[in-house]
């Protein structure tokens, strides 16, 4: 850079902190309050012997009905060895099996079992304490504005990615 060379006005750059202005500050809010609420959520699923990622598929089980598990991996964002191990935790715990698919021998659908469903209501149940103290500094009708800012946020409604 020479001398003379008029200066740039510099980029804000992405900092992680309050405040920060960049491009990026969105995002990186998302990811830290991402991590604390995954924090807040794990701490009350320890005590049912389940993690996120078994919960995350207990949703689906639950809103879905019996799913195949190539399904399973693509609504929870995992990959095929993760979903298989997943379930398999599932099964060993009793809270869903896998069953054959009609027509398709090679093809398992995993269905949430009772157990699962009583441990799903269970769970939400434990979650509403901590929710509240996730939500603790904010104000009358702030957490009802930030879940709907960010299903707007996830869910756009011109379906853009």
């Amino acid at each position: 850079m020479t001398g003379n060379a008029p200066r740039r006005n510099a980029a804000s750059r992405a900092t992680d902190r309050p405040g920060d202005t960049s491009p990026f500050a969105l995002g990186l809010l998302l990811r830290q309050a991402h991590w604390r609420a995954a924090a807040v959520m794990t701490e009350a699923l320890r005590p049912l012997g389940i993690e996120l990622r078994h919960f995350a598929v207990l949703i689906v089980l639950v809103n879905r009905g019996p799913t195949v598990q190539r399904d399973l991996a693509a609504e929870t964002g995992s990959d095929k060895a993760g979903i298989m191990r997943v379930v398999d935790d599932l099964e060993r715990k009793g809270l869903a099996v896998r069953k054959t698919v009609p027509g398709d021998r090679r093809v398992r659908a995993v269905e949430i079992t009772p157990q699962g469903v009583e441990l799903f209501d269970a769970a939400h149940v434990a979650a509403e304490p901590m929710a509240e103290r996730l939500t603790a500094a904010l104000g009358p009708g702030e957490p009802e504005r930030l879940r709907d800012l960010l299903t707007r946020l996830a869910y756009p409604a011109d379906g853009e990615a």
